[in-house]
């Protein structure tokens, strides 16, 4: 749904878009892609997390969004979350899921959710013992027929206020808040579900807004990101934003976060994929 939004707002604005789904491709089939700038607009490990900008790197092409080290990193919650830490940027407690250890090293409220995914895909938000059990025992399985599937686990913040900011160029959007309707932003409130409140540059208690613009800015140039991202907080009812995750190709539908922040500030979704298509022919050597 992204990619197909991203090549019809460029289409319609006058360029020539040739338009590929791709599941994983060889370097060689890149290569007979035709094009002269690439806009990846995959999520995942794969298409997002590194592997497939190994590609475009060998490519030579131009290509919109973060480099293979950055997307690596920011796929990486865990490093995301030691790279925040190192900054001075709260971040819940975590740890990874050890497979064959019965016991887990973080009480509820907890959140078990994959290590290298996004989208909230197996994402599960464990207010009582009982639930962290159960998702326990769903991950495990899940792990059994996924071996190459790693877990996390992280202290929950319950009663906090979702944020994000989305970066373009290396400067901050305003930030949006998320107010999904089952109170859990999952997949299908990220992609499907009409019920959840997106409020762009909403009241925030004292220097939270520029706290966090700073922030996201100061963990997308730490990890090396270039062109965009979106940044993840939770606001504690007690006032500190903890850091969630970074997202570098951030979703493009109707729904997605970055381009209602572009929006707000005048830039509609065709001036900002054109934008980001500028951006990549800049960094070109």
């Amino acid at each position: 749904m992204s990619s197909r939004g991203v090549a019809e707002a460029l289409s319609g604005a006058g360029h020539i878009v040739h338009y590929h789904v791709i599941d994983r491709l060889s370097a060689a089939q890149l290569a007979d892609l035709p094009g002269e700038v690439v806009f990846p607009v995959l999520h995942g490990g794969w298409g997002e997390g590194g592997p497939l900008q190994d590609l475009l790197e060998a490519d030579g092409r131009p290509f919109v969004g973060c480099g293979s080290a950055a997307a690596r990193l920011a796929m990486d919650k865990i490093a995301s979350k030691l790279a925040a830490a190192g900054l001075g940027i709260p971040t819940a407690p975590a740890a990874v899921l050890n497979a064959n250890d019965p016991a887990l090293p973080i009480a509820a409220p907890a959140v078990l959710k994959p290590v290298h995914d996004g989208s909230s895909v197996g994402l599960h938000v464990c207010r009582t013992a009982d639930e962290l059990r159960a998702a326990h025992q769903t991950v495990l399985a899940d792990q059994r027929v996924n071996p190459s599937r790693v877990y996390m686990i992280e202290r929950a913040i319950l009663g906090g206020r979702e944020l994000t900011v989305g970066i373009l160029g290396g400067e901050a959007l305003p930030p949006i808040e998320i107010r999904p309707a089952a109170g859990v932003y999952d997949y299908q409130a990220k992609y499907f579900r009409d019920d959840t409140q997106y409020v762009v540059a909403p009241q925030l208690p004292g220097d939270t807004a520029e706290t966090i613009q700073r922030r996201a800015i100061d963990l997308f140039r730490a990890i090396g990101g270039r062109h965009l991202s979106r940044v993840d907080f939770i606001l504690a009812p007690e006032g500190t934003a903890y850091l969630l995750e970074v997202n570098t190709m951030p979703g493009f539908t109707s729904h997605s976060l970055v381009p209602k922040a572009a929006r707000y500030i005048g830039l509609d979704f065709a001036a900002l994929c054109e934008r980001l298509v500028r951006m990549a022919l800049d960094d070109a050597p």
